[in-house]
């Protein structure tokens, strides 16, 4: 199955929860991503700003404020397909862009070098064991993934992982997946 079969079969898998299993176990997940030591020890972080049916992040960015430590989200720019962090420290510094995703604006929020992240939380559609992903289709992230050496883990819902999904060359596995079920942790 190609890439783009892939997405279409698992965008459909995802409208499939209800929103009480969205919620519960987006908090399940929440609260494990909350022990680990990833989460504990960074004092920056970037994440994306969830958009239903993804696994929400809002909270995330919240418990991240309360805990005193720098929330940066991705700022995509599509002419040369190159993405950058910005800090946040209220939601009112984002605005919606294409596809209904939430960006900073740039004249209210500082960019943040990609050394200075800690943790990364890597978005994506569909999981396997060994940390690879199939994203949403625009490669931004693994573009960004290429020269970036803090920790990633991605955040997905157990039905989100699967052994039959085509690994490309350019293709960065994440350190670390977290699911409502389990917490896998990948060896390189």
């Amino acid at each position: 199955m190609d890439k783009t079969s892939i997405r279409k079969k698992y965008k459909e898998k995802l409208k499939s929860l209800d929103r009480i299993t969205y919620e519960h176990q987006s908090y399940t997940i929440a609260n494990k991503l909350f022990q680990t030591n990833e989460w504990k020890n960074a004092e920056m972080i970037g994440i994306t700003v969830s958009h239903f049916p993804e696994v929400d992040t809002w909270q995330l960015i919240r418990r991240g404020w309360e805990e005193g430590k720098k929330i940066v989200i991705p700022k995509c720019y599509p002419s040369d397909k190159k993405m950058e962090f910005r800090q946040i420290t209220a939601f009112d510094q984002m605005v919606t862009v294409f596809f209904g995703l939430f960006e900073p604006i740039e004249t209210k929020t500082m960019m943040a070098e990609k050394k200075e992240i800690d943790l990364l939380l890597v978005p994506g559609l569909v999981f396997n064991r060994q940390g690879y992903r199939i994203g949403f289709g625009g490669g931004y992230y693994d573009r960004f993934l290429t020269e970036f050496n803090g920790n990633t883990i991605s955040l997905c819902f157990s039905m989100q992982i699967s052994e039959n999904i085509p690994i490309e060359n350019h293709d960065i596995p994440v350190n670390k997946i977290i699911t409502e079920n389990e917490m896998i942790t990948v060896e390189f």
